[in-house]
């Protein structure tokens, strides 16, 4: 039976604005160890791997006691190397939790909200929301996201989301976060789908999903989690780490 759910975390060298990214210190360790040891403390996974098609990054992962797996340097996307890396794992896994290498606080109660919602849904993927930040309506780099009553995303968009023609009516508008759990089936087909006319204006990878008739369940945080994309980003959460985290 394909009941069980692992989570692989792609990571490259190759940053465009924060080269060799997961191999950065921060509070004595790499980046990429702060996230695989957070993501070994979430409970409904069955096991972590790192995806990579980086020899330093394979040695260091194993340095550290983890598990990675080498995967070719074309891939386009981090799903695309999710995806080559799941052919690995043996057949009883049948749910695949991406985890982006760049948040090294990322909460393992997440990580198990979100595994549980897709292996106890019906849905082909499973991703996270959490309340807009105020002021980042406009942001183009905030990816919104609308759902319906059930939590299934409808759309998702770098405008506004919705547009408030009515002020007074209430709503919370919600931000999108790039973590996403897949049913392994899903995830095999996925890579092979023709990219569609709303990615491509979007810009927004999860849209070929819909635009292809699947549906996608979201999760609620809190608050939107620390990522490192750019300096600024490293010195905020290593002052965070120094702090407590």
């Amino acid at each position: 039976m394909s009941d069980k759910a692992v989570a692989i975390i792609p990571a490259r060298l190759a940053a465009l604005r924060l080269p060799n990214k997961p191999l950065l210190d921060i509070a004595g360790k790499p980046m990429i160890q702060h996230v695989y040891e957070r993501a070994r403390k979430a409970t409904r996974l069955a096991g972590v791997l790192v995806a990579t098609p980086d020899e330093e990054i394979r040695a260091v992962v194993e340095g550290f006691g983890g598990r990675a797996v080498m995967t070719s340097a074309a891939h386009r996307t981090g799903t695309d190397r999710v995806a080559e890396a799941a052919e690995s794992l043996p057949p009883d896994v049948g749910f695949i939790v991406n985890i982006q290498g760049d948040e090294p606080l990322i909460e393992p109660a997440t990580i198990d909200q979100l595994t549980g919602a897709l292996m106890d849904g019906e849905e082909a993927m499973a991703s996270v929301m959490c309340p807009l930040p105020e002021g980042r309506e406009h942001d183009p780099a905030v990816v919104k996201v609308v759902c319906d009553v059930r939590g299934v995303a409808l759309y998702f968009s770098r405008s506004p989301l919705p547009h408030r023609r009515n002020e007074d009516a209430p709503y919370r508008p919600m931000q999108h976060i790039g973590m996403y759990a897949y049913r392994r089936e899903f995830l095999r087909r996925f890579p092979t789908l023709e990219q569609t006319p709303l990615e491509r204006v979007e810009s927004l990878e999860q849209l070929r999903v819909l635009e292809n008739g699947y549906r996608i369940r979201l999760v609620e945080t809190d608050r939107v989690p620390e990522s490192v994309d750019v300096p600024e980003d490293l010195e905020r959460v290593r002052g965070l780490f120094a702090g407590g985290g």
